[in-house]
């Protein structure tokens, strides 16, 4: 230290004091949970407006005009994510309507950002799994872009969403389900949510394969539902039991499906989902993170996007069929998130943001806020102010 006196010079430089901070900023966070300390209580509107300068400044952390992966003890903001900007890019078209025109601005600089990286036979990629097509990712992306068109007139957008919609119609085996080009090369019932994509993508123009395409994956879905109302197939990988998040995904791409197609069958395998998830909120909002197929809690921790995704899933159905239980669920499961929101810390990495579990070094996406759990906390949010006090 003589040494570093003398000369006047930190031993460290700008960079280095740029990964102190997310250690300090995350160290303090994994304090605060492990002393079961919550940040100050906040009005509704003060937390959503906070999300949404979060998921702003997530944007702005990437010079691309994609949306940061998130906020992580590894570095702090990561390199844009394809997957979840794509989705994001609904909230930010829907954010316009109601808070501006700056938000248009902002899912347009994503949507350009996609249509540059979109893969030569109209699929996507996630990068950190190299170059080749994921079914999951691209139906994700498709939102964004039939979103996108609708709200703007750029052929650009649809001559996109149209690549994009044929290679999910065209990847498809001779049963016409998603089998290949996925995630760890394993089917996944939460790609309900991409069929979904491909049922908006018809809203636009019909194709009948798509159609064809999205109910063969549907029905699949179906048939993988357990009498406890979960799902085989729905974890990230073979054998294990699934988190909330992918749940939510498989009950939204039934529930949103069934609606568009007038199939009641679907809408009543998302209720089932939906209902037994019910039995597992407790009296806090508290959801465990990942539930075996016969329905047993399988972690103590909490997946906070999760519970943002069944308060969705809940308050939609709410608006469809009634009940007050949904409404209930609903409220319930976002009182647990807000109560983990910190709206005032000077660190713009972590104020508005929501983390990834409950402790924060829960067993999904631990030691960071993921651009997609303040996302559909943004969705949720505005949900709730529809709902009966």
């Amino acid at each position: 230290m003589r040494g570093v006196r003398r000369s006047g010079h930190l031993p460290f430089g700008p960079d280095s004091l740029t990964m102190l901070k997310p250690i300090a900023g995350f160290g303090a966070l994994a304090l605060d949970d492990l002393r079961q300390r919550t940040p100050p209580a906040a009005p509704l509107e003060a937390r959503l407006l906070a999300a949404e300068a979060w998921l702003c400044r997530a944007q702005d952390a990437s010079t691309d005009g994609g949306v940061s992966y998130g906020y992580s003890l590894r570095g702090g903001w990561r390199a844009s994510y394809p997957e979840t900007s794509g989705y994001i890019a609904t909230t930010f078209l829907r954010l316009a309507r109601r808070r501006g025109p700056d938000y248009l601005q902002r899912a347009e600089r994503i949507l350009n950002w996609l249509t540059s990286i979109q893969n030569p036979d109209g699929s996507f990629a996630n990068p950190r799994y190299g170059k080749r097509g994921i079914v999951f990712d691209t139906g994700q992306i498709l939102f964004g872009l039939v979103r996108g068109h609708q709200a703007t007139g750029r052929a650009e957008y649809l001559s996109c969403a149209r690549r994009a919609a044929a290679w999910l119609t065209g990847i498809a085996d001779a049963q016409l389900r998603w089998t290949r080009s996925e995630h760890l090369d394993t089917p996944h019932v939460y790609n309900a949510r991409t069929a979904w994509a491909l049922l908006l993508m018809n809203e636009l123009e019909f194709d009948p394969r798509r159609e064809a395409v999205a109910r063969s994956n549907l029905d699949w879905a179906v048939s993988e539902q357990h009498a406890s109302g979960l799902f085989d197939h729905c974890a990230f990988s073979r054998g294990r039991p699934p988190f909330t998040h992918t749940l939510a995904y498989a009950a939204r791409g039934l529930l949103e499906s069934g609606m568009v197609l007038g199939e009641s069958r679907y809408v009543d395998s998302a209720r089932r989902c939906a209902d037994a998830m019910l039995q597992h909120l407790d009296p806090r909002g508290y959801l465990p993170a990942t539930l075996t197929v016969t329905g047993k809690a399988a972690s103590r921790s909490c997946c906070l996007t999760g519970n943002c995704q069944f308060a969705i899933v809940w308050a939609r159905l709410h608006g469809c069929v009634g009940g007050d239980a949904y409404r209930q669920g609903a409220l319930r499961a976002l009182d647990f998130v807000m109560a983990t929101q910190d709206v005032d810390t000077a660190d713009g990495g972590l104020r508005g943001g929501i983390k990834g579990s409950q402790p924060v070094w829960g067993r999904y996406a631990p030691m960071t806020l993921p651009n997609w759990a303040t996302k559909f906390f943004v969705d949720a949010l505005w949900m709730r102010k529809d709902l009966p006090a």
